[in-house]
């Protein structure tokens, strides 16, 4: 039945890492910690699975990918990466739960009602800033995205040289954060059944979400996917 559960979630979070350009990790990491026999290999599978779903698309949109805006924002995610997963191994899993409860609460308040009113320039303070807390929330909680989305819709000109930035360094950051998992013991046998099962799920999820991705009217999309995360979050941190 996990496996099941954990090929559904595969499916909802890729459609929407294919059509917003980010929340792989959000949405997955809202049931995923319960499916999995540690925290640390929840985030490790959610990692390989969100690796997979950016590899598609950074190939398929490479010609965006503009790497004097992406390495300074890429080299401060991981050196704070790198030491958010070591630090996982001496944190209590319902500890780390009930975090990432408040967690996805504050990005879903964040998102809905101040996104759009922020404006940062994309200067290298704020790109080693940016780099910096997403390399801490997705080292603790497989979720990265959010500072890093912040970022590229500053820096970027349009919609294609954004999706393609933001799945570029989703592609090398996980690949980046799966090698340092690895070597903390987080990438078990467990996890890679789990991927291949959630592999077909990716694969769907994908499609489906390039099939919509210029149709669909992201301004509504967009604050629905939003308030989930806020009613995940809430019920994460209740039954952790």
């Amino acid at each position: 039945m996990h496996i099941l559960y954990i090929f559904l979630l595969c499916i909802g979070a890729s459609f929407i890492q294919r059509t917003t350009g980010f929340g792989f990790g959000i949405f997955i990491m809202t049931m995923l910690p319960f499916l999995m026999p540690s925290y640390g290999e929840a985030t490790t599978l959610s990692g390989l699975l969100a690796l997979t779903t950016s590899s598609v698309i950074t190939w398929r949109m490479r010609r965006y990918v503009t790497w004097r805006r992406l390495l300074p924002i890429l080299a401060a995610f991981l050196v704070t990466s790198a030491a958010a997963v070591a630090m996982l191994r001496h944190l209590d899993d319902t500890f780390l739960r009930r975090i990432l409860g408040v967690a996805l609460v504050l990005v879903s308040i964040y998102f809905i009602y101040f996104s759009s009113r922020i404006r940062i320039r994309p200067t290298l303070t704020f790109q080693i800033g940016a780099g910096s807390l997403s390399g801490v929330l997705g080292g603790f909680f497989g979720m990265q995205g959010p500072p890093a989305v912040l970022y590229f819709i500053s820096s970027e000109p349009d919609k294609d040289h954004y999706m393609a930035m933001a799945q570029c360094y989703f592609l090398l950051g996980n690949a980046a954060m799966t090698f340092f998992r690895a070597g903390n013991g987080f990438l078990t046998g467990a996890v890679g059944i789990s991927y291949l099962y959630g592999l077909g799920g990716v694969i769907i999820g994908t499609f489906v979400g390039a099939a919509v991705y210029s149709h669909i009217p992201s301004s509504l999309f967009k604050y629905i996917v939003y308030a989930y995360i806020g009613v995940s979050g809430v019920i994460v941190f209740l039954t952790a």
